[in-house]
């Protein structure tokens, strides 16, 4: 099943290029709409009260190297497949219409799915740097100002990562003779790589995810390439493809690197707290909007970095913090990927509007349009963390569990919900109460197309944030076995 939910988006790619452009984009919906089936089916088969892999496929590829194909799942990987199937077809209805276009976000899905269920490291490193190329073109081909330059440092940093991530498996699996993630987690407590070269491996992986997340001080490509891509891009990036690296912490560093986590930890809180405060104070000098929501982005992904590192460093070593946090992490992955995606949507219909999309040029649009106001304001407070929201609930179980065991990175990093505050009110002043701007052209209302997207997603925003169980349900046993590991 898990196979077929990867081909399905990729060989639709392919299918797509025999098409007239006119119909690629209801096309390439149509697909991913059926990847989004495959997946809610196999969330139907998963039993969400073991813990380990399910749905597992295996077969030899290059036993030469240690590579075969094995792909499944745990609660985990579930929540991230369920994310990438929300936010793609959220991102089609407001991308390209062009043939090209869609058939690239549909390759870009697979590799998503991909690297999310492969439990070898080359497999998963093929999939994972096969959503590099995609990604890579959709920001240089059909971006807007400085496309060329955001997406070659795109690439150039999250290449150079991985390539310090392959050098350091290549390492393990010279060391341990194999790149199985199941039999290199049972093999970890005794030590991956001894001596010095085990810490450049350790530093090597981290460095590659840290890019891919971004993590302070290696978030700098990500303003740029969020600014310049096209709406549905920047959707994706911030929605599903940053949290790749969040997921490779996940699967990779805690399981593999317990005892050197534990001792770089420290350090790695303080570029945690950097992430959170720094990004939110940057995001609240804005004027751009979508420049605004790239920063908040970093801040909101420190949040899941602080929640990882403060699990390792834990100085109480309480089973109910270690889970609190984690669980906090995962809810916040998945709430952050609806939230800033949505974010990014009001910012591409302010662009398309009046092609405008600083803070400044826009004002008292509450009198122009109150529908649009409202339902944006539903994605800015969920963003700003508010109670009943699903942006709430990741924090406060982060935070809940990170006060108990970083107690001082914590504290620092309350900081980062003030200026986060402070950056989205200042937003909803300038955009829905500042001055009247009159013009030509009035700013139009949201449309029946437009609002049969905005509001599923504000409706899954609230519903999560009043009653969140049934995402919990789906990691809970993971993140159990996880915490097995610190507590």
């Amino acid at each position: 099943m898990i196979t077929l939910l990867i081909l399905i988006p990729l060989l639709s790619a392919i299918a797509l290029t025999a098409l007239p452009s006119r119909l690629a984009r209801p096309a390439a919906l149509f697909f991913t709409l059926a990847s989004g089936l495959m997946t809610l089916l196999i969330w139907s088969r998963f039993n969400s009260t073991l813990p380990g892999l399910q749905m597992i496929e295996r077969h030899e590829w290059i036993p030469a190297v240690g590579a075969e194909y094995f792909v499944g799942i745990d609660g985990i990987s579930l929540l991230f497949l369920l994310l990438t199937s929300l936010v793609i077809p959220f991102a089609l209805l407001a991308g390209n219409r062009d043939r090209s276009f869609n058939a690239l976000m549909l390759v870009l899905q697979s590799a998503l799915y991909g690297t999310f269920s492969a439990q070898n490291f080359l497999l998963w490193f093929l999939f994972y740097e096969m959503s590099l190329i995609p990604a890579f073109l959709l920001i240089r081909i059909w971006g807007s100002e400085n496309a060329s330059r955001a997406a070659t440092k795109f690439f150039v940093y999250t290449f150079l990562g991985s390539a310090f991530m392959l050098l350091g498996f290549l390492a393990i699996y010279l060391s341990k003779g194999t790149f199985d993630f199941v039999k290199l987690a049972a093999l970890a407590p005794h030590g991956l790589v001894s001596g010095r070269l085990g810490w450049f491996v350790f530093f090597a992986i981290c460095f590659g995810l840290a890019v891919k997340v971004p993590l302070f001080p290696f978030h700098t490509w990500l303003p740029d390439a969020y600014t310049s891509a096209p709406t549905a891009v920047s959707m994706v990036l911030t929605g599903v493809l940053s949290k790749m690296g969040v997921y490779g912490f996940a699967r990779l560093v805690l399981p593999l690197f317990p005892e050197q986590l534990k001792i770089a930890s420290p350090w790695l809180l303080g570029l945690a707290v950097c992430s959170i405060v720094f990004a939110a104070l940057a995001a609240w000098a804005q004027t751009d909007i979508k420049r605004m929501i790239a920063y908040l982005s970093v801040s909101h992904l420190g949040y899941c970095m602080l929640g990882f590192f403060a699990v390792a460093a834990g100085a109480s070593h309480s089973a109910i913090d270690i889970k609190a946090a984690l669980s906090g992490v995962f809810m916040q992955v998945f709430n952050h990927g609806l939230t800033a995606a949505a974010l990014f949507y009001f910012a591409g219909l302010l662009e398309k509007r009046y092609s405008l999309r600083g803070l400044n040029d826009f004002g008292g649009l509450m009198q122009r349009a109150p529908v649009f106001c409202a339902f944006m304001s539903v994605a800015m407070f969920s963003s700003l963390g508010l109670p009943g929201l699903n942006g709430f609930i990741g924090e406060f179980l982060i935070f809940k569990g990170a006060f108990s065991l970083a107690t001082a990175a914590s504290s620092v990093a309350v900081l980062g919900l003030l200026f986060t505050a402070v950056a989205i009110l200042r937003a909803m002043q300038s955009l829905f109460s500042g001055p009247l701007e009159e013009r030509k052209i009035p700013f139009p209302e949201l449309t029946a197309r437009e609002l049969a997207v905005v509001a599923p997603i504000s409706i899954l925003m609230l519903w999560i944030g009043i009653t969140p169980q049934f995402l919990f349900n789906i990691f809970n046993s993971t993140v159990v076995d996880m915490s097995r590991l610190f507590s």
